[in-house]
């Protein structure tokens, strides 16, 4: 998620975190900091290597769970 975006408070994450530990969810949660909401998208230009690199996670994600 891009670390900027105002509307995802690191509380919410801190939570979101937890719950999914506590129900036994293997998960993993990424930030990137200085992105905003939508980065993939609609800032993809400036925020390329942040992209990239959520692009390889959603596919080594998809890969090990499918």
């Amino acid at each position: 998620m891009g670390g900027a975006d105002e509307s995802i408070p690191p509380e919410a994450i801190a939570e979101f975190d937890a719950a999914l530990s506590s129900a036994g969810v293997e998960h993993e949660l990424h930030s990137y900091p200085g992105a905003p909401h939508s980065f993939f998208d609609r800032a993809a230009e400036q925020f390329s290597t942040e992209s990239a690199d959520a692009w390889e996670r959603v596919l080594s994600f998809i890969a090990t769970n499918s």
